[in-house]
């Protein structure tokens, strides 16, 4: 396997361990987040329009997502020298869609040997050899890795899209259901399909007032 070749983390697999030092100071994770969701997102790099963009906007929703036990990582191939100047020239100089003297608060890794972005597929040779594509990873309180986004470097992140999955993946989670295409919290969400053809039966046939079947495979519910 050739020096830039990555292995993608998987779905479902527990999220590589590392050790590194950030904005906030060492990290070792995912122990340090044991027992809270982590959105973990690559940037590549700092004083560049489109990140400052990002991190305002995730900087400026930080505490919905710690309202839904959701911690923010960053990283990025740059020194955390670098990544202080930027950060405080986006609190000092910077506004967007309103928002200005925004701090941003949540860890932002140095990651100048590449080692943490090799681990997470963050680095990808056709797109830039010196820079991190900009990669989200949500990863649940157990460490294991539920979603992967990836977006290319000319384009930014969709927040409320990363918030709207999150929720749906908790509810998922919390509840053992499914949720339907563009679901927002609050709608439908889908019973697991049955698994034999008896169970089937009893399903279409079934009075319960809190279900809607539409066929035996696609049921649907309000949860309390």
């Amino acid at each position: 396997m050739s020096e830039t070749a990555v292995r993608l983390p998987l779905f479902g697999e527990p999220a590589p361990a590392f050790q590194a030092e950030t904005t906030q100071g060492l990290i070792r994770f995912p122990d340090d987040y044991k027992g809270k969701w982590v959105i973990f997102f690559s940037h590549p790099a700092d004083f560049t329009p489109v990140c400052t963009t990002e991190f305002m906007t995730f900087a400026a929703m930080q505490e919905e997502f710690r309202a839904l036990n959701c911690e923010l990582l960053g990283l990025s191939i740059d020194s955390t020298y670098s990544h202080i100047a930027w950060l405080r020239t986006i609190k000092e100089k910077v506004e967007f869609r309103g928002w200005k003297n925004i701090e941003v608060t949540f860890p932002v890794i140095s990651d100048l040997t590449m080692e943490v972005s090799r681990l997470y597929g963050m680095l990808q040779p056709s797109a830039s050899t010196t820079q991190a594509v900009r990669a989200v990873f949500l990863i649940d309180p157990e460490g294991k890795i539920w979603a992967i986004f990836y977006y290319p470097l000319t384009n930014g992140r969709n927040m409320q899209e990363i918030k709207r999955l999150l929720i749906a993946m908790q509810t998922s989670d919390q509840h053992k259901v499914a949720t339907p295409a563009d679901w927002q919290p609050g709608e439908e969400v889908i019973v697991p399909p049955p698994g034999s053809c008896g169970a089937a039966k009893e399903r279409v046939e079934s009075k319960d007032p809190s279900i809607r079947c539409v066929d035996w495979f696609l049921c649907f519910k309000k949860l309390a």
